[in-house]
């Protein structure tokens, strides 16, 4: 019973995120999404439907990726990271979508470590 409310207090959060953040070309939407064990980024344009860049802790291009795990730690590296690879496609500027997740921890983590690395949202 509880882990129902949970997941339709998650459902509800995210339809009311997406109803409001709509990525573009000019400034794409930086979807985040949290595993148990994974952290992935993407950010997309959505009146094109493509991805533009990702990063995550499964690539290839991630260093030490074994170590990595859904932490704060690594999602201070995997923020990092995305904003490089959204410098390195021409992005300076995107709107965040944290998706189901609230807004601290590990999702503030990987924001505040994007945003030092050099994107503005």
């Amino acid at each position: 019973m509880r882990t129902e409310k949970k997941q339709r207090l998650g459902q509800l959060r995210h339809w009311r995120i997406r109803k409001k953040v709509v990525g573009t070309k000019d400034r794409p939407r930086m979807s985040v999404c949290f595993s148990n064990q994974n952290i992935h980024v993407q950010f997309i344009d959505d009146t094109a439907g493509a991805t533009l860049a990702a990063a995550s802790t499964l690539s290839k291009a991630t260093p030490n990726r074994e170590k990595l795990a859904a932490n704060v730690n690594s999602a201070k590296a995997i923020g990092t990271l995305a904003a490089e690879a959204a410098k390195s496609k021409g992005i300076k500027q995107v709107v965040f979508d944290r998706g189901t997740a609230r807004y601290h921890g590990k999702v503030k983590a990987l924001a505040d470590a994007a945003r030092e690395a050099g994107l503005q949202f």
